[in-house]
């Protein structure tokens, strides 16, 4: 007959592929009980928007079911958000667990796009999730995530409020701008106001922190690599060859201040007419998918152009949130998915697990 320890072992063998390693050694297997031929299997997933999940879980139930005399398996999955432990001088924003930057080698192939519906991604997977506009001289956040639930402010002790736009947390410097005012700094002040950002803003607990860099590999990147401990970059290109030349300078930058790349996003990576299906590779393809196997890192997804995903930034209504049963909007869940999943990849190598579970529903 099957016995608790019996239905942990059939568990906790199960390899989960993305981490070469098994449920029990990863510590994914949280509780155990049998009562009256019931089975009930507690786990515990490093991101609620693990990729495979679903299939990890028939594995788990149908594992489970072999065992003799086991009449029903009830799996109770919940989600735990590892925390990547960082140096004692890049102490800021201690209540995010990852910090995401979303990167471009060059202007124009809509990182911002990106940015923005990856955060409102993890957000709809479960997630608790920031957005910090750091794009300090052309900053979209504010115009692309439309009026805010909560605008921003301050409270006592001077500290920042971040605005709420959508459920996720926003802080831009378009909020304290004239909207047609430009912002003329050097790289002194440029690096000051990034870290008023993330000291002087009231953050609170986060999952994920998205942080929508500038384009290049200028001012803001160096002093966002020295002040935070940033979990991974996130590099967004078009398929032509003259973005992705960038993007590989972009790549060696992030190399030379040891932050991991998680993968690269191919945006505008072909055209369907939408009255009679037609695709248009309008600036060739598959250009992202050949860069990553190059770099050796994942390749996250291929976002097409389409009118839907325009409109959404231009009228504070970004896809993901503003037709959320489109296949553009599935488009993003599936690239934030593989970005979560990346970034337990990751941590997973210093598995401290914080308090705060994630309810999957």
């Amino acid at each position: 007959m099957a016995t608790e320890t019996a239905i942990r072992t059939a568990v906790g063998g199960i390899p989960v592929a993305v981490f070469g390693r098994d449920l029990e050694s990863l510590g994914f297997v949280k509780s155990v009980a049998l009562v009256d031929g019931i089975a009930t299997v507690g786990l515990v997933l490093p991101t609620p928007a693990l990729v495979g999940r679903e299939e990890l879980q028939r594995n788990v139930t149908a594992a489970v079911e072999k065992l003799d005399g086991i009449r029903s398996v009830k799996l109770e999955v919940s989600a735990q958000v590892v925390k990547r432990s960082a140096r004692p001088d890049q102490g800021r924003v201690s209540g995010a667990k990852n910090i995401i930057a979303v990167a471009a080698g060059k202007g124009g192939v809509g990182k911002s796009t990106v940015a923005s519906n990856l955060a409102l991604a993890l957000r709809q997977w479960g997630a608790t999730v920031g957005l910090l506009d750091a794009d300090v001289y052309g900053p979209s956040m504010p115009t692309m995530l439309g009026e805010p639930d909560v605008p921003a402010g301050t409270k006592v002790g001077q500290k920042i409020v971040p605005a709420i736009h959508w459920g996720i947390k926003l802080m831009s410097v378009g909020f304290f701008i004239e909207k047609d005012g430009a912002v003329v700094w050097r790289g002194p002040m440029v690096h000051k106001l990034l870290q008023q950002f993330l000291e002087d803003v009231d953050w609170g607990e986060l999952d994920y922190l998205v942080v929508d860099l500038p384009p290049g590999t200028g001012d803001a990147q160096l002093s966002l690599s020295q002040l935070i401990p940033i979990t991974g970059a996130v590099m967004v290109t078009t398929p032509q060859e003259v973005a992705l030349i960038d993007v590989v300078k972009a790549v060696s930058m992030f190399k030379k201040v040891e932050i991991p790349v998680l993968g690269v996003v191919e945006n505008m990576s072909y055209y369907v007419c939408p009255g009679c299906g037609h695709h248009d590779e309008i600036f060739s393809r598959g250009g992202g998918r050949k860069l990553a196997e190059t770099l050796g890192v994942p390749f996250l997804g291929e976002v097409p152009i389409d009118a839907k995903v325009r409109f959404g930034g231009d009228s504070g209504r970004p896809v993901v949130v503003g037709a959320p049963d489109s296949e553009h909007a599935k488009i993003f869940m599936k690239i934030a998915a593989e970005v979560a999943t990346q970034i337990a990849v990751v941590t997973q190598s210093a598995p401290k697990r914080v308090a705060g579970l994630v309810s999957i529903r």
